[in-house]
C-alpha cells in the first residue's frame, strides 16, 4: 500500500454508526472551571468506533495522533509536561492524553496524611525526568529505576524542568496504591521564566486564568496538586499577585481534587528578589500562608530549624515545613548521599517535615548491577527518623511483591513473556524491606529478587542465618491497619529450600481499638493450613487454575474471627532439626487476604469493546520470498468493573474465513485499565479475519471463562492487490 490504500471492515456487536467527535470541554482560559466539564474518558469513549460492516480508507501514512502523547515511530502512548505558558494556557481537556489518567483511587493508610504531624515528601528529580517511565504502557529495559519504598513517605513529587512537570500516571497509579499523595510541578527559571512570570501575574484575570489551567491538568489526570517553584526575580506588580496566585489555586484545587495540596518552594522574597533562604522566616512566610506548606532550600543550619520552630509562622503548623534534604549533597549542606540521615536525624530533633531531593542518587552514580542493594540501604539508614505508615484500603488485600519490572513476566509460577520489561503500573502493594539482627549473631533479610516470581516480575526473597539457640525468625512482611470480616481466608505462596519449615503469624487487636490512631495491643495468631482435600480449598484452586507450579508451595489458611482487626503479616522460618545452626533462602511468592464470604462471586463480563486511532502499515518482509505483512497500531477501549480486575490480557488470533475455525490465542500484553493501546501487531496479509480479545484477570486471579471475555473482529483485505 505504499502509494495505494486499505480497505478494512469492523465487526462489532454494538451496531450503532457514529462519527468520530472531537468536541472541547473546557472554556475559554479566563473562565472558572465547571464542575459539568465532560472528562477524559467520556470523550474517548465518544471517539471510539463501534461500527457495523463500515468500510473506510486506511492510508499507508504517518500517524495522525498527536506527538506529545504518541511516539512517533511506534504510536506507543507516552507522557510528557508542557514546554510553555502558551502551551499552558491553549491546554484543552478534550486534547488531554486518556492513557496518562491515573486509574487506581487513593487508597487508605494509617495515620492519613492530614493527622501526620511529620511527613516525608520525596522529590524524584531523575535525570530530567521524562526517561523510560513515559512509556505508559511500559517498555523495555534491563536495569530501570523503580521506588518502592513508599510505607515510609507521604508525598511524591514527579519534579522536571518542564514549566508544568505532569505526572506520568505509572507514577501516580503506584503511589495512590500505597496511600502516597503525587504532585505535579511548576516552574519557571532565569531570564525566561522572569518573562514568563511578568505575562501571566500581570492580572487578577491572567493569574486566575493559569491557576484554572493547573487545576484543569490535576483534576483531569488525577494527580494531587503542585510543587510551585519559582526560581527567578520577580517585578513588584508580579510579586503582589504571587500570594494571590497562591491563594486562589491552593482554594480551587481543594474544591476540585479533595485532600489535594500546594506547596511553595523556597525561593523569592516579598520583595521579589530571588534568594534562598533555606528557612521559613518572614521574607517568604507570606507565601507559606497563602499555601498548604513550603519546601525549604538545602543549605540549613541547626540554627536555621532552631528559628523556624520559634517563628509565629510556623505555630500548629510545624507539619507543613518540609525541610529540603539534597540527596546530592550539593553545596554546605548537612548529610547527603549515604549519611543523608544525618540530616534527618537533626530535621526529627525538631519535629519538622523533610522533602528528599533526588533520591535516585543511588541510581545515577553508583554501579547500576547494585541498584537495589544500594536502595534499600539508603532507605535503611534513614529508617529510624521515618513512620510506617499501615496499608487500610479495604479487603482483598493481595500482593505478589512485584516492583513493575522484571526479567520474565509470569503468572502463576509460569514464564508468561519472556522479555525484560519495565511498567510501574505492574507494581503491587510493597512489603517492608530490612535487615535485623537475631541472638546469637543471626541475622534475617528480606529483599526483593527478579530472577524468579509467581506473578509479575519479583518475589521477595528472605534469607539470613539462625543460630542453634534460636527456634525461629519471623520477618515483618506487611504493617496493616484492615478490620476482617468473620471468615478469612489467607493464601500464602512461597518455594523454600529443603531443611526449613515456613510458617505465618499473624498480630490481630480489637477492630474498635484499631480505628484509634492511638497503638492497640495486639495478640499473635498462628494459623493452621487446611488440607487439600478441604471444600474451600478445592474450589479456591481450581477457581485460580493452579498447575504445574515449578516447585512452589501453596497454602490456605481459615480465619474465623470476630471484631479483630490485622494489624501485621509476619513469616516465620525455621530448621528441620533443632539445635543446628542454619543458614537459609526462602522465596515467597504472594500473600492474598480474601473475604470467604464473598469469594466466588459470579463473574462480570467484558462489555462495549471498541477500536479507534488504528494505524495500518505495511511489514516489509525479510529475506527473498519472505510474505508481505501488516502492522496494526490501535487502541482498545471496554468497560469493565475496575474494583475486580487485577489485570487485562489482551490476545488476538485470526480466521482465515468466518466459517473457519480459528488460530490458537496469541498473548499481545497485558493492560491494568480499560484502556489499551494495541502497538505494530503483526498481522498476515491474507484474506479472513483478525479478533482482538480482552480477558479479564480478577484480584483473587481466578480464571474467567472466554464467555465472558471482551472481543472485536476486523476484516480485511482478500489480496496484497487490494493494497
Amino acid at each position: 500500500m505504499m502509494d495505494g490504500a486499505l480497505a478494512v471492515e469492523r465487526d462489532h456487536t454494538a451496531g450503532v454508526n457514529q462519527k468520530r467527535k472531537r468536541q472541547d470541554s473546557s472554556g475559554d482560559s479566563d473562565e472558572k472551571i465547571r464542575k459539568t466539564e465532560t472528562d477524559v474518558e467520556s470523550h474517548c469513549i465518544e471517539n471510539c468506533v463501534e461500527l457495523n460492516s463500515v468500510k473506510e480508507v486506511m492510508p499507508y501514512e504517518g500517524s495522525p495522533l498527536p506527538a506529545q502523547h504518541y511516539d512517533l515511530n511506534t504510536t506507543e502512548p507516552i507522557s510528557s509536561g508542557l514546554k510553555s505558558l502558551d502551551e499552558l494556557l491553549s491546554w484543552k481537556r478534550s486534547e488531554a492524553s486518556p492513557f496518562n489518567v491515573a486509574t487506581v483511587p487513593m487508597g487508605r493508610r494509617q495515620t492519613p496524611l492530614a493527622s501526620c504531624s511529620r511527613r516525608t515528601l520525596v522529590c524524584h528529580d531523575m535525570m530530567g525526568g521524562y526517561l523510560e517511565d513515559r512509556f505508559i504502557q511500559g517498555t523495555t529495559i534491563e536495569a530501570p529505576y523503580v521506588f518502592y519504598h513508599w510505607d515510609y513517605i507521604d508525598i511524591f513529587n514527579y519534579f522536571s524542568h518542564n514549566m508544568v512537570t505532569i505526572p506520568p500516571a505509572t507514577w501516580t497509579n503506584a503511589a495512590h496504591k500505597h496511600g502516597v499523595h503525587s504532585l505535579g510541578t511548576f516552574i519557571t527559571e532565569w531570564t525566561d521564566g522572569e518573562k514568563v512570570c511578568e505575562q501571566f501575574l500581570a492580572t487578577e484575570e491572567t493569574y486566575r486564568t493559569a491557576a484554572d489551567k493547573l487545576v484543569q491538568i490535576a483534576h483531569c489526570y488525577g494527580f494531587d496538586g503542585w510543587l510551585i517553584n519559582i526560581e527567578n526575580k520577580l517585578s513588584a506588580v508580579a510579586v503582589k499577585n504571587v500570594e494571590l496566585f497562591l491563594r486562589y489555586l491552593t482554594a480551587q484545587m481543594h474544591e476540585r481534587v479533595p485532600g489535594s495540596l500546594v506547596i511553595w518552594y523556597d525561593s523569592v522574597l516579598d520583595d521579589g528578589l530571588l534568594k534562598w533562604q533555606n528557612e521559613l522566616n518572614d521574607r517568604n512566610r507570606v507565601f507559606f500562608d497563602a499555601c498548604d506548606g513550603i519546601f525549604t532550600n538545602y543549605n540549613w543550619t541547626e540554627s536555621s530549624l532552631q528559628a523556624m520552630v520559634s517563628h509565629t509562622a510556623a505555630q500548629r503548623r510545624l507539619a507543613d515545613i518540609y525541610v529540603g534534604v539534597d540527596v546530592f549533597a550539593r553545596g554546605e549542606v548537612v548529610g547527603g548521599k549515604f549519611e543523608t540521615n544525618k540530616a534527618l536525624e537533626l530535621v526529627r530533633k525538631y519535629n519538622l517535615s523533610t522533602a528528599i531531593f533526588a533520591p535516585g542518587w543511588v541510581y545515577e552514580c553508583l554501579d547500576k548491577a547494585d541498584f537495589h542493594k544500594n536502595q534499600d540501604k539508603f532507605w535503611s539508614l534513614l529508617s529510624d527518623y521515618l513512620y510506617v505508615h499501615q496499608h487500610a484500603s479495604p479487603l482483598p488485600f493481595v500482593s505478589s511483591f512485584c516492583q513493575g519490572f522484571g526479567r520474565s513476566v509470569y503468572w502463576k509460577g509460569q514464564v508468561e513473556q519472556d522479555k525484560s520489561w519495565f511498567n510501574l503500573n505492574a507494581q503491587e502493594i510493597q512489603p517492608l524491606y530490612s535487615t535485623t539482627s537475631l541472638e546469637g549473631g543471626g541475622w534475617l533479610r528480606s529483599r526483593s529478587c527478579p530472577a524468579e516470581a509467581w506473578a509479575g516480575g519479583s518475589s521477595l526473597l528472605l534469607e539470613g542465618w539462625i543460630p542453634r539457640s534460636l527456634t525461629k525468625a519471623c520477618a515483618r512482611i506487611f504493617s496493616l491497619h484492615m478490620p476482617l470480616p468473620t471468615k478469612t481466608l489467607i493464601s500464602f505462596v512461597y518455594k523454600p529450600l529443603a531443611g526449613l519449615n515456613v510458617s505465618l503469624e499473624l498480630r490481630t487487636t480489637d477492630a474498635l481499638l484499631c480505628s484509634s490512631a492511638s497503638e492497640a495491643p495486639s495478640s499473635s495468631v498462628f494459623p493452621v493450613a487446611l488440607s487439600e482435600d478441604n471444600d474451600l480449598v478445592k474450589q479456591f484452586t481450581e477457581n485460580c487454575g493452579r498447575s504445574g507450579n515449578n516447585g512452589w508451595t501453596s497454602r490456605c489458611f481459615l480465619l474465623e474471627l470476630s471484631g479483630c482487626a490485622l494489624r501485621e503479616v509476619c513469616v516465620c522460618v525455621a530448621p528441620d532439626n533443632a539445635g543446628d545452626d542454619l543458614e537459609f533462602s526462602c522465596r515467597i511468592g504472594e500473600i492474598m487476604v480474601l473475604d470467604a464470604n464473598g469469594l466466588f462471586r459470579q463473574p462480570v463480563p467484558v462489555q462495549d469493546v471498541c477500536v479507534y486511532d488504528d494505524v495500518w502499515k505495511r511489514a516489509v518482509g525479510r529475506g527473498e520470498g519472505s510474505p508481505l505483512k501488516l502492522r496494526l497500531s490501535a487502541t482498545l477501549r471496554w468497560q469493565y468493573p475496575a474494583q475486580h480486575a487485577r489485570h487485562f490480557r489482551v490476545h488476538w488470533r485470526h480466521r482465515p474465513d468466518p466459517g473457519d475455525p480459528p488460530s490458537p490465542l496469541t498473548l499481545i500484553g497485558r493492560a491494568y485499565s480499560t484502556l489499551y493501546r494495541v502497538v505494530e501487531l503483526e498481522v498476515p496479509l491474507v484474506s479472513g479475519l483478525m479478533e482482538l480479545l480482552v480477558e479479564p484477570v480478577s484480584r483473587e486471579g481466578f480464571s474467567v471463562l472466554q464467555t465472558y471475555w471482551g472481543i472485536c473482529t476486523l476484516s480485511y483485505p482478500q489480496s496484497t492487490a487490494d493494497v
